[in-house]
């Protein structure tokens, strides 16, 4: 699985320091995978109907007040 693959070592930084393209893309590259990883992780603070809930709620109010006024 794609989880389970290790990342590649970080590459040294070259002579443009942190604004090398090639490091920044990868750095970019890492921290996303680190993202994916932990959002499938499933430790959420808020449970995903929750917040489903909270959205259909917001929405119902504000139709509601836009057809009432």
């Amino acid at each position: 699985m794609a989880e389970d693959r290790k990342l590649p070592p970080e590459p040294t930084a070259g002579p443009l320091g942190s604004l090398s393209p090639s490091y920044r893309l990868h750095r970019r590259q890492r921290r996303i995978i680190e993202q994916v990883r932990q959002a499938r992780s499933g430790d959420h603070k808020v449970p995903t109907w929750a917040l489903a809930l909270i959205l259909v709620l917001l929405l119902g109010g504000w139709l509601t007040f836009i057809l009432l006024s």
